[in-house]
């Protein structure tokens, strides 16, 4: 019987029991896709980490309960987390690369970890009728990113207030759908939904913001902005955009630590 050892850990979080949990393990070499998401199945988190160490980076993949994903935010930074804590890192920056996303880096100030990430594309999208059923209201504009649909609304109220029908949102063919608005005390908010990814509603999605941030950059005319996830648990990033790329800052809190058996 193989132990592994597992850290969850809560992502853009001010304090424990916010933000979004993701599980960490890390590994000495790759497990079978099968086990991983076996794995990834039984934490039935968001999303669960596993990481390999090469000579100077870390290599990483992210499965939800049901898929593995390109990308994933807040599981990229509960794993650097993992490392500059409880892994015996000593420098401030980590590299990681994934076959699917390429490299990423995540970096950490104090207490603030920042994600290290491509900037997403976004095309205008013109079938709102489909992402209405799916949230209840007509979006006033849709756009289309790699893997998401983003559909902004008039305000925060609005996006707080959206009652989503999953099995329309499920039909969606992306990732997930990212609500979004200006916000009343933050520059925006947002919320994610992706059933159709194991995830009804994702407590705090740091990949989204590679498509939210460019968006909002564009039209405040602002290189560095504050974001909140609207979600029940809710969380906190600040973002900067930065020419191709994307930071995407934010705490994490341990919550838990052990070995899983295999």
């Amino acid at each position: 019987m193989n132990k592994i050892k597992i850290f969850q850990v809560d992502a853009f979080a001010e304090k424990r029991f916010e933000g979004n949990p993701a599980a960490v393990c890390p590994l000495h070499k790759w497990l079978d896709d099968d086990i991983m998401q076996s794995i990834a199945a039984e934490n039935n988190l968001a999303e669960t980490a596993f990481i390999v160490p090469e000579k100077d980076y870390y290599e990483i993949r992210w499965f939800t309960p049901t898929v593995e994903v390109n990308l994933c935010g807040h599981a990229t930074l509960a794993s650097a987390f993992v490392i500059f804590n409880q892994l015996n890192y000593t420098g401030d920056t980590i590299k990681f690369h994934s076959l699917r996303s390429g490299q990423l880096k995540v970096s950490r100030e104090g207490e603030i970890l920042y994600l290290d990430f491509p900037t997403d594309t976004l095309s205008p999208n013109n079938d709102k009728t489909a992402v209405e059923k799916g949230i209840g209201i007509l979006p006033e504009e849709l756009y289309r990113g790699k893997t998401d649909y983003i559909a902004v609304l008039k305000s925060e109220e609005e996006v707080q207030n959206v009652q989503p029908v999953f099995s329309s949102i499920a039909k969606l063919d992306c990732r997930g759908l990212i609500v979004t608005a200006p916000g009343n005390k933050v520059d925006f908010v947002s919320r994610f939904f992706g059933p159709q990814s194991g995830i009804n509603e994702d407590p705090v999605t740091g990949s989204a913001h590679t498509s939210l941030i460019p968006y909002w950059s564009k039209r405040f005319h602002k290189k560095e902005m504050k974001a909140k996830q609207i979600s029940q648990r809710g969380g906190v990033l600040l973002c900067k955009q930065n020419q191709e790329r994307v930071i995407i800052g934010g705490k994490a809190k341990l919550y838990l630590a052990g070995e899983i058996y295999i």
